[in-house]
């Protein structure tokens, strides 16, 4: 997907969105130029002819009043210059046909009665023009920023149905209104939030004794969770609409029992019992289920508090497993991910190496997208964590990452977490490559793992000095400190971590650094980060380091102080002057607590 260059390929999850957003941005601003411009491009010849590399008219070629350049604007998706020229049509006199009317109707619907994409761009640009000869004198990206933001906060929103508008509106002045008509606008209703109106349309429609088709009575089944509160209730209206579809001998297809299921996954322990008798339905009408009606399966039966058993999946995945899905159902996209949760609650590796296999079976891998993709795999790899032996999760690790998906720092964890519990800590300072790679390294929660797992035995001089490399990386990312990045807090915890494994691997003089700091961050040290560098400078042959650990102990009034000194006393071989000065720690140390006792 990315050119192979190092600086350009994804080192995490973000980069990769980034970068695919990117570059389908640059995609879609060539088009834009092309289908904006098209006068600049009119050179270009092609030996065969080639239509759909040229660029689209976009741009009405039919002048005046009438029912052509009418249609001509509906073709173009131009929805307020569609309004504006059907009500001139009418002030005029000039009857439009239903057909005309009726496709006025599906633009309309279709957009919420707001403006197509191209429409919001050439309004954009007319308003970023008018505000900058409004205000000449104000910084333009000082001006233009907030109302920039707003907009883009109202269209996030996304269109709305609102009272009387212009679908509304020509609807009522149609001088006569077929099944086409009613079926338009309840459908377009339902698409944009009117669920009670597009209920009253349909009784309407009744009324005026038409029927619908089976793509009003899915919208209208859609619907049903929006109309009723209670689990009973929903039930009972979707079966309403079902049996007015055999009344008026309209054929269900799949996106109407995908509907159905999709209106019991709200509808609780009622919709879990229905379910499956809906599923018989389609089997005795021959209609073959896609990845969506089996995805609104596993959301009844795996998303609650109480799983059920893995029969059920195991059905699915029986089916699944034989067959190249198409797409049918927008929701066709979210069954692997929707699989792969209920297969990590059910802690199941063997349905989720089903499940993978299914995945890459022809092109059923095209169902996950960018987001998804990144969101299956990371699921399954923590599976793998959980349940797998250490040797198959690094062999997955070493495949998946950075190619299939990119870890999060979950993902890193749960990978530390399998090392701990298989005792296979030797690994961590790959891991640690792997962490600096993805632009992790800043990350307190992954630092603090890998410190206490490093720092919580000893291991053979070779780990410990593997060890004490990371903690010295550890230590560097704590004192970066620039423009865009925020320095990261020291804790008693991570400067403890982080002598102990320097002490453990020799490195006497950076162990005692990092106790140093100690009193510079005002925390106190364990006795295990106390021994640890007495043990080091007892192997190093070093009474000088033993001493100053001792006077640190007692400046900082802690308990240990005195076991240190009496083991230095012991076990080192001291010079008198070194004896004086343990001596003379001991006094101190006794001086001030006898002045603390004074001022109480």
């Amino acid at each position: 997907m990315f050119p192979d260059d190092p600086y350009l390929m994804p080192k995490n999850a973000a980069n990769f969105r980034l970068f695919a957003l990117s570059k389908e941005s640059g995609k879609n601003a060539a088009k834009f130029i092309i289908n904006q411009f098209p006068e600049y491009f009119d050179k270009i010849s092609v030996e065969p002819d080639v239509t759909c590399f040229m660029p689209e008219i976009l741009t009405p070629q039919i002048e005046g009043v009438s029912e052509e350049a009418l249609k001509e604007r509906i073709h173009l998706r131009r929805v307020k210059e569609s309004v504006d020229l059907f009500d001139q049509l009418v002030q005029a006199g000039t009857p439009v046909p239903l057909e005309t009317t009726n496709r006025l109707l599906d633009l309309l619907c279709f957009y919420g009665d707001g403006e197509s994409t191209q429409e919001k761009g050439e309004q954009a640009k007319k308003e970023e023009a008018k505000e900058d000869l409004e205000e000449p004198g104000v910084n333009a990206s000082e001006q233009k920023a907030p109302k920039r933001q707003f907009r883009r906060g109202l269209q996030s929103s996304g269109p709305r149905w609102r009272e009387n508008n212009n679908a509304e509106r020509i609807f009522k002045v149609m001088p006569e209104r077929n099944a086409h008509s009613y079926c338009t606008m309840i459908r377009g209703m339902v698409k944009h939030g009117a669920f009670v109106k597009a209920y009253d349309m349909y009784i309407d429609l009744l009324n005026e004794r038409h029927k619908a088709d089976v793509h009003t009575f899915n919208a209208l089944i859609s619907a049903v969770p929006h109309l009723k509160d209670r689990f009973l209730e929903r039930w009972e209206l979707a079966k309403d609409f079902l049996n007015h579809m055999a009344q008026q001998e309209v054929q269900p297809n799949l996106l109407t029992f995908n509907a159905v299921l999709k209106t019991l996954r709200r509808c609780g322990g009622v919709g879990r019992s229905m379910s499956l008798l809906v599923i018989k339905e389609m089997e005795a009408l021959d209609i073959e289920p896609s990845l969506a009606t089996y995805e609104h399966l596993l959301f009844m039966f795996y998303r609650g508090v109480e799983l059920h058993p893995s029969g059920i999946i195991s059905e699915v995945l029986d089916d699944v497993e034989k067959r190249s899905f198409t797409p049918q159902d927008p929701d066709d996209a979210n069954f692997f991910n929707t699989a792969m949760q209920a297969c990590c609650d059910l802690k199941d590796i063997k349905l989720a190496y089903r499940l993978n296999k299914a995945m890459e079976n022809g092109d059923n891998w095209k169902f996950l997208s960018m987001d998804r993709l990144n969101i299956y795999w990371s699921k399954f790899f923590s599976l793998l964590c959980m349940m797998e032996q250490i040797d198959v999760v690094l062999k997955w690790y070493k495949e998946m990452s950075c190619s299939l998906f990119y870890p999060s720092p979950r993902n890193i964890l749960e990978l530390l977490q399998a090392l701990d519990a298989a005792n296979h800590l030797e690994r961590i300072p790959s891991v640690w490559e792997d962490i600096k790679q993805m632009g992790f390294h800043r990350r307190p929660e992954l630092l603090d793992e890998l410190l206490s797992l490093m720092s919580r035995e000893q291991h053979p001089d070779e780990i410990q000095q593997a060890f004490a490399k990371c903690a010295e990386d550890i230590k560097a990312v704590h004192e970066q400190s620039g423009r865009e990045q925020a320095p990261l807090q020291w804790t008693g915890s991570t400067v403890g971590c982080i002598a102990l494994l320097f002490a453990r691997a020799g490195r006497t003089q950076d162990a005692w650094n990092m106790m140093e700091r100690f009193q510079q961050i005002n925390r106190i040290p364990t006795d295990q980060v106390l021994d640890g560098f007495w043990n080091c400078a007892k192997q190093a042959n070093c009474p000088d380091e033993a001493i100053k650990l001792v006077k640190l102990a007692a400046s900082l009034g802690l308990p240990a102080s005195q076991r240190l000194k009496s083991r230095t006393e012991k076990e080192f071989e001291l010079s008198e002057k070194q004896k004086k000065t343990l001596e003379s720690i001991q006094s101190d140390s006794d001086s001030d607590s006898d002045s603390d006792s004074d001022h109480e």
